[in-house]
């Protein structure tokens, strides 16, 4: 008795296991994402753009970018990583 209910839960791990590898990965981009140097490069030809100061992956499904501008300000925003372009 003691071995049949060991390999029902057995069976029923090895079950879910399929299950949990096949769900979504919040903490990489999509597969279908650009590449970050394409979405740098974008960045890069914003109007007045001096310099990027971070890139960070949001487990959120976006880029978190800061960069600085020719006369010095800051600008936060958040990047599609499909579309390269920013979200609204």
């Amino acid at each position: 008795m003691t071995k049949m209910i060991s390999g029902l839960v057995l069976a029923v791990l090895l079950a879910a296991m399929p299950a949990h590898a096949q769900t979504k990965d919040p903490a990489v981009p999509p597969q279908n994402s650009l590449k970050l140097s394409e979405i740098i490069a974008k960045i890069e030809q914003r109007d007045q753009f001096h310099y990027i100061s971070e890139i960070d992956w949001e487990s959120e499904g976006y880029y978190d970018v800061v960069y600085y501008t020719s006369d010095k300000a800051k600008v936060e925003i958040k990047i599609d990583p499909v579309s390269g372009e920013p979200r609204r």
